[in-house]
């Protein structure tokens, strides 16, 4: 480690707050002049849990969770905010820590929590930790290298959405609405312009005429459910063939990267689990209905269905056709249905659009989702450069000039 380092217990060098209780009164108005974040300890939706008028922290801060399934998540805030229970927030002192490389500091050693109930983080725990510090000019060089990584992953996850959102609404548009472009030289919106519609018994409302209602199974008959290898052979796993779990899908449109892999013997113990490039996977046990494309020839676990399709056509209206009958059905039920096994997952029932509509909409949709995918093979490199240099900018392997 570099001379230029001085190690410090975290309570010299920034000051830690617990969180207190959720305050009573929100405020959902969007246009009040004062919103202030409530942050709970939740990962997902970046820890927002509601809105406040009183904030308690009002310095740029690292907030850390300190209890609970996400024990350890790191944060950065700069905004005033009120945190609730379960988390903790560090403040700098801004002559000796910056607040972006305390966060990259503590995201590099996720700290899990102790204890033999709950895993939780105390204001002691943190506080006696122990953080080697550059001074304070070199520890924003640092920061500023790291976050632009992150800002430009961020930017292509919001490119990203977009890009799908457009498809989404092209898919609306034709699919739902009924207003692909009918066959007149104009190319009239097909059901506003009076284009003939009849009663489906079976899907319960009216669909084109020349349209049908079939099953996910009927449209693309290969359809894979994945396995996994003995753990009882640690040689299964561990080696370059991804093996695809729900956590690899949430939300990924494009699944780049896995936390499980396999060996070539592993994977060749299960050889017809293979899945190509542009398969389509989705959860079915646990957390039923996540969607998401394969990127390289992998394997997935047996809570997951793979859709092969060996027409292309019907590639990104399944995708969009089946996270809608997911949700629909969540919304039906108000909660997460029993399941599904691959003869259920088979059988569901969905519109089947004429062919030449398939075939228009995968010509506006291909160049969209290609898009998404170059930008998600992109953040993989980011995400694996960032993680390689995090560690080496830490220690002072690795300097910035």
């Amino acid at each position: 480690m570099s001379s230029q380092f001085n190690t410090y217990q975290l309570g010299e060098v920034a000051e830690i707050i617990a969180g207190g209780d959720k305050p009573k009164v929100f405020s959902l108005d969007k246009k009040a002049s004062v919103r202030v974040p409530v942050l709970a300890n939740a990962e997902k939706n970046n820890g927002l849990m509601g809105f406040t008028d009183n904030a308690r922290i009002f310095e740029p801060a690292v907030t850390v969770a300190a209890r609970g399934s996400n024990v350890g998540f790191v944060a950065v805030r700069k905004e005033p905010f009120f945190p609730v229970v379960r988390l903790l927030s560090l403040i700098p002192k801004k002559d000796r820590l910056n607040v972006d490389y305390l966060f990259y500091n503590l995201k590099q050693n996720r700290k899990t929590g102790t204890g033999s109930g709950q895993p939780q983080i105390t204001i002691p725990d943190i506080s006696s930790k122990t953080i080697s510090l550059p001074p304070i000019s070199v520890q924003q060089k640092v920061a500023e290298v790291l976050s632009v990584l992150d800002q430009k992953i961020e930017l292509n996850n919001r490119i990203n959405a977009e890009l799908e959102a457009m498809a989404k609404t092209l898919y609306d548009y034709w699919f739902v609405q009924f207003d692909f472009p009918d066959d007149s030289p104009q190319g009239q919106p097909y059901k506003t312009s009076g284009g003939k519609m009849v009663y489906n018994p079976t899907l319960k409302r009216e669909i084109p005429a020349g349209w049908e209602d079939s099953t996910i199974g009927e449209i693309e008959p290969n359809i894979v459910t994945g396995k996994t290898p003995s753990k009882d052979s640690s040689e299964y796993f561990g080696g370059n063939v991804p093996f695809i779990t729900i956590g690899d899908i949430r939300g990924n449109t494009y699944i780049v990267s896995t936390e499980e892999t396999l060996t070539a013997s592993g994977a060749a113990t299960q050889k017809n689990k293979f899945l190509p490039e542009d398969s389509i996977c989705v959860t079915c046990i646990a957390s039923p209905g996540l969607v998401g494309f394969v990127t390289t020839p992998a394997q997935t676990n047996q809570q997951i269905n793979s859709v092969v399709c060996s027409n292309e056509i019907n590639k990104y209206y399944l995708y969009f056709a089946i996270k809608g009958y997911f949700e629909g059905a969540k919304a039906k039920t108000g909660n997460t249905f029993s399941n599904m096994n691959k003869g259920d997952f088979s059988a569901i029932v969905i519109l089947k659009p004429s062919d030449q509509a398939l075939r228009d909409y995968h010509q506006k949709a291909y160049p969209l989702f290609e898009k998404i995918k170059l930008k998600s093979l992109e953040n993989k490199q980011l995400v694996e450069l960032r993680d390689w240099l995090l560690p080496m900018l830490m220690n002072g392997q690795v300097t910035v000039k």
